[in-house]
């Protein structure tokens, strides 16, 4: 039997939901247009009041953990809304052509290393694989900025990334406005790529290149969420702390095939991964001692060998 003071807590829950920033039945995933709303690149200091941060500055005044049960309770439905969204999304994909990079947020979009995820992700895109991201700069636009890319010619990426190049630090004013001049100048009709971003970390932009994100409040959701759907294989790129705790977490997932299958593990940048954060030779020692099972594991400089070694899996009965 319903009572009177179930109703008011209903009316409650109700009056807050009207009071976020955020649409807490987010049915639909985001992108640039709806992510930056209210942003206008001929006028950066405008990034301030666009949708997306108007709801970090929000998450941040109520706490990152949330500080009351409404806000928590508010939170948790956008975040199931926007995840189920996404399972939709993801439906019209064979899990095999899901592919995930990781690394470095700090990565310059003038580094090596940033072409080189930029290019292997236009390839993989153009090959049939949606690629996916934890949605941030770096190395995770890189990602995107491939995928974007993809079927245009050498020298429209080539004149891309030069654009990029005027304003290579997250940090820097220029940054978002780079991004957009880039798809205005070349937009994006055929193919997809999916980021993960999450507000815990919005100081760091997420990438409008992506076309679509599932944008999310908890990160441990996002983290698990971002290697589980990556069933045709996870690339690592040099990177810092975060980077590493994903790497163990795949580890465990492909040790256990906790979803029933083992993917690749590809590690881009050989003297990295080999002698200056020298995980690699750690986790084969692991394999040859029985502590780790069912890895497949490849070290490598080489984009087209982990392009190969992926569209093999990929091919794989």
């Amino acid at each position: 039997m319903i009572t009177t003071p179930d109703i008011q807590v209903v009316a409650q829950i109700g009056e807050y939901f009207k009071q976020v920033p955020f649409n807490v039945t987010q049915h639909d995933l985001y992108d640039a247009s709806t992510l930056y709303k209210d942003y206008d690149s001929n006028h950066p200091e405008s990034f301030a009041n666009c949708y997306d941060q108007m709801i970090y500055r929000h998450f941040l005044a109520t706490g990152k953990k949330a500080d009351t049960q409404l806000e928590s309770l508010a939170r948790s439905l956008h975040d199931f809304e926007v995840t189920q969204a996404m399972n939709r999304f993801l439906a019209d994909y064979e899990p095999k052509r899901i592919v995930a990079v990781m690394g470095g947020h700090g990565l310059l979009r003038n580094e090596p290393m940033y072409m080189e995820i930029a290019l292997l992700s236009k390839e993989l895109t153009e090959r049939g694989s949606l690629m996916v991201s934890g949605g941030g700069p770096g190395a995770m636009e890189a990602t995107h900025l491939g995928a974007w890319l993809a079927g245009r010619t050498d020298e429209e990426v080539e004149q891309a990334l030069y654009t990029l190049t005027l304003a290579p630090d997250f940090k820097d004013e220029g940054w978002l406005e780079a991004a957009f001049t880039v798809m205005e100048r070349y937009p994006q009709k055929e193919y997809k790529s999916l980021s993960i971003p999450t507000w815990l970390y919005g100081h760091e932009p997420s990438t409008p290149f992506a076309t679509h994100i599932a944008k999310l409040f908890e990160n441990s959701i996002r983290e698990d969420t971002l290697l589980t759907i990556s069933c045709g294989g996870v690339i690592f790129t040099p990177g810092s702390a975060g980077t590493l705790q994903e790497i163990f977490q795949e580890t465990v997932q492909n040790h256990y095939m906790s979803f029933g299958i083992s993917s690749p593990m590809v590690f881009l940048g050989r003297k990295f991964w080999d002698e200056e954060v020298p995980i690699y030779p750690f986790m084969e020692e692991m394999v040859e001692k029985g502590r780790y099972k069912n890895l497949r594991l490849t070290l490598t400089d080489s984009s087209q060998e982990a392009i190969q070694e992926l569209l093999a899996f990929k091919n794989e009965e």
